[in-house]
């Protein structure tokens, strides 16, 4: 059984015992937290699809880490108008993994 689920605008094909890294969620670490945006829940040969979600479907994970990714540089030049700037990224995230889901 697996589940497509909606975080962010991003939908994410999700199992039970998946390890994802989602954008900041406001969720402390070693906590519960419920996706309820469900699209679709597919089983064996069922398969349930919402428009735009389903009713009293939900995905239930637990919040693993709240930490921040690799630093990224990003470098801005113009040629031969003397403009260069440099400046840092790290996008924070959350880590999850999936523990259950109902349907």
């Amino acid at each position: 059984m697996y589940a497509i689920i909606d975080i962010g605008g991003k939908q994410y094909n999700v199992e039970v015992g998946d390890v994802l890294y989602l954008e900041k969620l406001d969720a402390k670490e070693k906590e519960s937290y419920s996706f309820n945006n469900v699209v679709a829940v597919i089983e064996d040969k069922a398969s349930n699809f919402g428009a735009p979600f389903l009713k009293g479907a939900s995905v239930v994970a637990d919040v693993l880490k709240n930490g921040k990714r690799k630093k990224i540089r990003v470098f801005k030049y113009k040629p031969k108008k003397n403009y260069s700037r440099r400046f840092g990224h790290r996008q924070q995230y959350t880590k999850v993994k999936i523990t259950a889901i109902n349907s």
